[in-house]
């Protein structure tokens, strides 16, 4: 049957209409079940804090439980690779960091591209890192240390855990002259410092201040552009004429490349909502980690970090001929 112009068209309109407001529904129905937060790191490590800290509090602003799901391996790069093949529907996002999303695509062959194959939700924090050593170790100070390294050729060890601490292992070596034996580590290798099973090792300031309060391991520096107001005795790289080894790592929420725009959106805002909570930020400060200000919580804000890494980090690595061991 031919319908009448006039019918054709209302008929036509509404169901455009019917198709505009499904799209709309189906937008405001998201998130309708529990959502699966990767960290490519074991449990205990600070991105995996930090994860849960998050996830227990976006839990009140998506209405839905935030589960994580930790995995390690190739400097995180297994992990991070299930989440680039993950359906982008949103209920798979990733908690990563400069190493698995920067790095790694330097040290590893990869089947996927850390910069095409995701999108990012938000920066969430930043972190230095502190040197540290077992507490019988000899030295003094950074001085000390590096003269005492000079004096004693690869008879040091150090523990690596992650791809951006052999960078900084490497630049260390090459900034003064000294040479040691790296030690790959799936976990962390603080009991083999306090244990003086290795020697020397470059981590986060979570693991290590308590350490360094109570006596059982020495800090000779921090990378940090400035000391560190947990640790405040304790100097930097740059203070001991050391400026190439102020450095940071950072940490963000991604999702698989194909997550739709309103999806990110939401996510975001769960984000921002968590991150402006005074009981998330001090938790987060108290790990010695700084939270990004709120104007650079965006999507576009990290693409931006991301990209500006890998142009700093990727030629260097090549230079500096390092590779995963």
């Amino acid at each position: 049957m031919k319908l009448p112009r006039r019918e054709f068209l209302c008929l036509a309109a509404g169901a455009a209409g019917l198709s505009s407001t499904s799209r709309i529904a189906t937008a405001q129905a998201y998130p309708s079940r529990p959502i699966t937060m990767i960290v490519p790191f074991p449990a205990g490590f600070p991105p995996d804090t930090v994860g849960r800290i998050l996830a227990e509090r976006m839990r009140d602003s998506l209405g839905q439980p935030i589960i994580i799901e930790n995995g390690s391996g190739a400097d995180g790069s297994i992990a991070t690779g299930r989440a680039a093949r993950a359906r982008p529907d949103g209920y798979t996002i990733e908690l990563g960091v400069a190493s698995t999303h920067v790095l790694n695509s330097v040290l590893y062959s990869l089947p996927y591209d850390v910069l095409d194959d995701f999108l990012p939700i938000s920066p969430l924090f930043t972190s230095p890192f502190l040197f540290v050593a077992r507490k019988t170790m000899p030295a003094k100070d950074l001085g000390e240390l590096i003269a005492w390294l000079k004096a004693n050729p690869d008879k040091a060890s150090t523990a690596i855990v992650a791809s951006y601490l052999r960078v900084a292992v490497v630049l260390f070596q090459r900034a003064t002259g000294t040479h040691f034996v790296q030690v790959p580590y799936r976990g962390s290798p603080v009991l083999d410092l306090l244990a003086d099973h290795i020697d020397l090792a470059i981590l986060t300031p979570t693991s290590t201040i308590p350490l360094v309060r109570a006596g059982s391991i020495k800090a000779y520096a921090v990378t940090s552009d400035t000391r560190l107001p947990l640790a405040p005795d304790i100097p930097t790289f740059a203070e001991m004429g050391l400026p190439q080894l102020s450095l940071s790592y950072w940490g963000g929420l991604f999702a698989p490349r194909g997550t739709s725009k309103e999806t990110i959106g939401r996510l975001n805002a769960a984000v921002v909502e968590a991150l402006a909570d005074p009981a998330v930020r001090s938790h987060i400060l108290d790990l010695g980690m700084e939270i990004f200000p709120h104007e650079q919580q965006t999507p576009e804000h990290l693409a931006a970090l991301q990209k500006a890494d890998a142009e700093k980090w990727r030629p260097l690595i090549r230079d500096l001929g390092i590779r995963a061991e």
